[in-house]
Parts: structure tokens; C-alpha cells; sequence
């Protein structure tokens, strides 16, 4: 809704323009009628239509700077509008590559995670093989005892 509010005002601001060039159009169109008027025709002026001439000479002026004003301030304009385009088109990669990284960043926590819960799975495995070592030494030790209590000999006392 707001793209279309700015459109509205751009063609507003354009309809603008181009009335007020026409304006100066037909003005500068009057001036060299005039112009040629008193060129071809007058030989001699009374002081309200030279008042009147040195007028239409001064806007004609005036047009011709107005009109070189508009010019710069359509470069301008076009120029801002270009900067625009490149600054969305900039902001739309930088998203992009932000998106990338923030997926990247998921998948390397995932792989992360993934490694902890095979890390802890192998933690388990050693826990469980090491209480069997532990168990299987002590039942050695057991049959160790019992078969010297069976034997009568101790293991250090056996001599050759």
C-alpha cells in the first residue's frame, strides 16, 4: 500500500512538471513573438511596452535558468532513484547471505549436537565395558581365593 502511495505522488509530482513546463513553454513562445514583434515592426517604443519588453526579456531569462534547474534536478532525481535500486538490490544479497549463515550456523549446531549425543553413547559403552572389566576382575580374584583356599598354597609361596 505504501509503494502505491508513492507511485500516486510520483505521478502527481510528474503531472506537476510537466504543467509547469508547458507554462514556461508557452511563456518563452509568447516572448519570441514579442521579440520578433518589436524586431520587424517597432521603431519606436513608448516606455510602458519597453517597461513591458525588459520584463518579457528578464523571464525569458528567468525560464532558461528555471529550465536548466529542472534539467539538474531530473539528473539528480534519476541518479537517487538508480542509488536506490543498487542500495535494495545490496540489502536484498546481505539478507541472503545473513539467511545462508543462519542456516549454516543451524547446521553446524546440529552436527554439533549430533556428535555430543554419539560422544555420550560411547561414554556409556566404556562405563558398561569398563564395570564388566571390573566385575570379571573381581570374579577372577574370587576363583583366584577360592582355589588357593582349595589349594592350600598362597600364590607367593609356591617355590619350585
Amino acid at each position: 500500500m505504501e509503494g502505491r502511495d508513492g507511485e500516486k505522488e510520483q505521478v502527481k509530482s510528474n503531472e506537476r512538471w510537466n504543467a509547469a513546463m508547458a507554462n514556461i513553454n508557452g511563456m518563452s513562445n509568447n516572448l519570441q513573438s514579442l521579440q520578433n514583434l518589436l524586431l520587424h515592426k517597432a521603431v519606436y517604443v513608448d516606455d510602458d511596452s519597453f517597461f513591458k519588453a525588459s520584463l518579457t526579456s528578464e523571464q525569458a531569462r528567468t525560464i532558461k535558468i528555471l529550465e536548466q534547474r529542472v534539467e539538474n534536478l531530473e539528473r539528480e532525481l534519476d541518479a537517487a532513484i538508480s542509488a536506490s535500486a543498487r542500495a535494495r538490490t545490496e540489502k536484498r544479497q546481505a539478507e541472503a547471505g545473513q539467511k545462508a549463515a543462519e542456516l549454516r550456523a543451524q547446521e553446524i549446531t546440529r552436527e554439533l549436537e549430533n556428535t555430543t549425543k554419539v560422544f555420550e553413547l560411547h561414554m556409556e559403552e566404556l562405563r558398561a565395558k569398563q564395570e564388566e572389566i571390573s566385575k570379571r576382575d573381581k570374579e577372577i580374584k574370587l576363583l583366584e581365593a577360592i582355589i588357593q583356599t582349595l589349594g592350600g598354597k598362597s600364590p607367593s609361596s609356591t617355590s619350585g
